[in-house]
């Protein structure tokens, strides 16, 4: 499936911009802005990523809504 027709794995709607590389479950490793948004804000954000768009979408939530960024990566390959 490409990644401009997969949708977010939580809620089923949202277009993905970051995969977790390191879920807990398999089934939930494409997150849309606002699911990602939420993990972050519940203090339960994604550790090791990679962001979809081409664009740092997720490092810009991560720079707004968590003070613990330094331990979280961006996978660059």
């Amino acid at each position: 499936m490409g990644a401009h027709s997969r949708k977010c794995d939580w809620c089923g709607r949202g277009t993905p911009i970051v995969r977790d590389l390191e879920p807990v479950n398999e089934s939930y490793q494409y997150w849309c802005a606002e699911c990602a948004r939420a993990l972050i804000i519940k203090g339960d954000p994604i550790q090791v990523y990679r962001e979809l768009e081409g664009e740092p979408i997720y490092s810009r939530l991560l720079d707004e809504h968590c003070a613990l960024k330094r331990f979280y990566s961006f996978a660059s390959v």
